[in-house]
């Protein structure tokens, strides 16, 4: 299982360390280079994840569309006891954002909350990335917490994904072993430890 030590955000991302998402066990004829890297405030968790794409496809829009079929960038995380949030974004910001256990029982985080994360997306020539930014508040409503100090340790992965594109392909960061493509799987999540 690896692991992911989050650091306290300086106001920049350029020193913190990259998560590469280059595992694709479910084929290799296009795998662009993907990485995350995951900040923590005292109020927030601030991922972000890019793919070295140029033309990545978008044809999805608005909150809870299927952009798991465009390119897709993702980021799955179990704050505490019970399910997993999975956040998947394309490139031009709209997301499928729920929670729930498993593949089929998922809830839609705003029905859930009331309020959802912060998504923000870039594109340039070479590259596209997405920021999505966790309100500790969402967190704590959703797994009945009261805290997350230093030293919390939650589980998650990262994906690249693209289901309707030229080439359907599945990165992750954290390997998982099963037949098919399965994203949600959170027993092959990565470790992420709060400094």
């Amino acid at each position: 299982m690896k692991e992911y030590i989050i650091k306290k955000y300086s106001g920049s991302f350029e020193s913190t360390e990259k998560a590469f998402i280059s595992e694709y066990p479910w084929g290799d004829k296009y795998c662009p280079e993907a990485y995350f890297k995951v900040v923590h405030t005292d109020n927030e968790f601030i991922i972000q994840l890019t793919c070295k794409e140029s033309s990545p496809k978008a044809v999805h829009r608005g909150y809870m569309s299927p952009v798991y079929k465009d390119s897709c960038l993702e980021f799955f995380a179990c704050y505490g006891k019970g399910g997993y949030i999975n956040c998947e974004v394309n490139s031009v910001g709209a997301s499928l954002i729920a929670y729930g256990a498993d593949r089929h029982c998922r809830t839609p985080l705003l029905d859930l909350c009331g309020t959802l994360p912060e998504i923000k997306a870039e594109k340039t020539d070479d590259f596209w990335r997405v920021t999505i930014t966790m309100p500790y508040e969402i967190i704590k409503k959703v797994y009945g917490i009261t805290d997350i100090p230093s030293g919390y340790e939650f589980y998650g992965n990262a994906y690249k994904c693209g289901d309707d594109c030229d080439i359907p392909h599945y990165g992750m960061w954290n390997g998982a072993m099963c037949e098919k493509p399965d994203f949600h799987r959170p027993e092959f999540f990565g470790k992420f430890i709060v400094e």
